[in-house]
C-alpha cells in the first residue's frame, strides 16, 4: 500500500513536471489545467505523507515538533485509553444496563436445562476438583484439619451443649423408642436365659440347702424376674421407666450444671480422643475423603456427579420457569459486576495502562502501523486525488475570474 501511494505521488510529479517542459515550449491552454491538478495532487500527497508517517516516527529522521507521536507519547495513550474504557466501558451504569439486557439468568437457565451442557459443566468442575485436591498436599490438610478441628472439639467443653441436647431429646420423649428396646431385649433375654438363672441362684445358695429348694427358689427368682421384665416392657407408665425418665432428665441437666459431672465429661471426651482407634480415623480422615472425592470425579457413572449433573439441570429448569429465581440471579450478578467495577475500576483500567508502558516504543509504533498502516495509506492516496480537484477547481476559478 505504501507503493500505491507513492505511486500517484510520482505520478502527479511525472505530470506536473511534463506539462511544465510542455508549457515552456508554448502548450495549449488546457495543458495548464492540468499542470496544475497535478501541482496541487503533489502537495496533497506530500501533505498527507507527512501526517501519516508523522504519526509512527520522524519524517525523514528530522525531529519535528508534534511528529513520531505514538512512540513519544505512548505512555500518555495508554493512561487516555485506561480513563476512556473506566469512564465509558467500566462505570456501574453502564455494566448494570448491559447485565439487564442480555438476561444472564434466563440464559444461563436455557443453556444448563440442556443435560449435555449439564454435563459439561459436571465434567469441568470434577477437573477443577481433581486438580484442586492434587495440588493440595496430604500433610497440610492434615495439619489443617488437626488445628481447625480436632483442637475445636477439644478446646469447647462437651457437658453443656450435651446435656442441652439430651435435654431436649428426654424432653420430647424421642429417647422412648430406644427404651422400649432395651426393655424387650432385656425381657427376651431373661426368657431365654432360664438356666442361667438357675444357676446364679444355684450358686448363691447356701451349701446345706438342699437342690429341690435351690430349684424352687431359682423358678419362683426367674418368675419373678420374667414378671418384672414383662411389666416393664408392656406398661408405658411402670415406675422403673418413669425412674429412668427421672435420671436421664437429671443427667442432662447435671452435664449443665453440676460441675463434678461436667469434669467427668471431660474426661471421657479426652479419653475418647486419646483412643489409638479414634486417632487413626483422624489421621486417615482426608486420605479417606481424597480417594472417594477423587474416584467420585473421575467416574461419570458416580453418585457424586450424577447428583451435580442432576442439580444443575434442575436449576436451568427452574431459573427458565421460575420469574422470581430469575430476577433474583439477575439482581445478584448485577450487584457483583457493579461492586467489582466500583471497587476495581482502577485496578482493571490499571491493567491497560500499565501494559502499555511495559511495551517498547518504536515495537508498538511499528505493531499499530502494521494493523491500521493499511487504512492509512488510503489517506495519502486520496490526499493526492482531493489534492488534484481542489487545484484544478481552484486554477479553473482563478482562471474565470481573471
Amino acid at each position: 500500500m505504501k507503493l500505491v501511494a507513492l505511486s500517484f505521488l510520482l505520478g502527479a510529479t511525472v505530470i506536473f513536471l511534463a506539462t511544465a517542459f510542455w508549457q515552456s515550449a508554448g502548450a495549449p491552454t488546457w495543458v495548464g489545467y492540468v499542470k496544475a491538478a497535478a501541482e496541487a495532487g503533489m502537495v496533497g500527497a506530500l501533505a498527507d505523507w507527512f501526517a501519516v508517517t508523522a504519526l509512527f516516527r520522524y519524517p525523514l529522521g528530522i525531529r519535528i515538533p508534534h511528529t513520531a507521536i505514538i512512540p513519544t507519547r505512548k505512555d500518555a495513550l495508554g493512561d487516555s485509553l485506561g480513563d476512556f474504557v473506566g469512564t465509558n466501558f467500566l462505570s456501574e451504569q453502564v455494566v448494570r444496563e448491559r447485565l439487564r439486557r442480555v438476561g444472564v439468568a434466563r440464559r444461563l437457565g436455557g443453556w444448563l436445562a440442556q443435560p449435555e451442557n449439564a454435563e459439561r459443566v459436571t465434567a469441568e468442575l470434577s477437573t477443577v476438583v481433581r486438580g484442586a485436591v492434587a495440588v493440595l498436599r496430604d500433610e497440610d490438610v492434615q495439619a489443617v484439619m488437626e488445628h481447625a478441628v480436632v483442637r475445636r472439639v477439644v478446646a469447647v467443653p462437651w457437658g453443656p451443649p450435651l446435656g442441652k441436647l439430651l435435654a431436649g431429646v428426654f424432653a420430647d420423649g424421642s429417647h422412648h423408642k430406644l427404651v422400649d428396646l432395651v426393655c424387650d431385649r432385656a425381657y427376651d433375654w431373661v426368657k431365654a436365659n432360664h438356666s442361667t438363672v438357675l444357676r446364679v441362684v444355684s450358686d448363691r445358695a447356701p451349701s446345706w440347702s438342699p437342690r429341690f429348694v435351690d430349684s424352687l427358689v431359682a423358678d419362683k427368682v426367674f418368675g419373678e424376674v420374667q414378671s418384672f421384665a414383662w411389666m416393664v416392657k408392656t406398661d408405658p407408665n411402670h415406675p422403673m421407666r418413669l425412674a429412668v425418665d427421672k435420671f436421664l432428665a437429671e443427667f442432662a441437666s447435671d452435664l449443665q450444671t453440676d460441675p463434678t459431672t461436667m469434669e467427668r465429661a471431660e474426661q471421657v471426651k479426652q479419653q475418647v480422643l486419646d483412643h489409638p482407634e479414634v486417632q487413626n480415623v483422624i489421621g486417615s480422615a482426608w486420605s479417606t475423603a481424597k480417594g472417594m472425592l477423587l474416584d467420585a470425579a473421575e467416574d461419570p457413572s458416580s453418585e457424586l456427579r450424577k447428583r451435580v449433573r442432576e442439580g444443575l439441570v434442575s436449576l436451568g429448569r427452574r431459573l427458565s420457569e421460575d420469574d422470581t429465581l430469575r430476577e433474583k440471579v439477575d439482581h445478584w450478578v448485577e450487584g457483583a459486576a457493579a461492586y467489582v467495577v466500583l471497587n476495581y475500576r482502577d485496578e482493571i483500567t490499571t491493567l491497560i495502562t500499565d501494559t502499555v508502558q511495559r511495551w517498547d516504543a518504536e515495537e508498538t509504533s511499528r505493531k499499530i502501523e502494521l494493523q491500521v498502516g493499511r487504512d492509512l495509506q488510503f489517506i495519502r492516496i486520496n490526499g493526492t486525488v482531493v489534492g488534484a480537484l481542489a487545484g484544478l477547481l481552484i486554477y479553473a476559478v482563478a482562471q474565470l475570474i481573471l
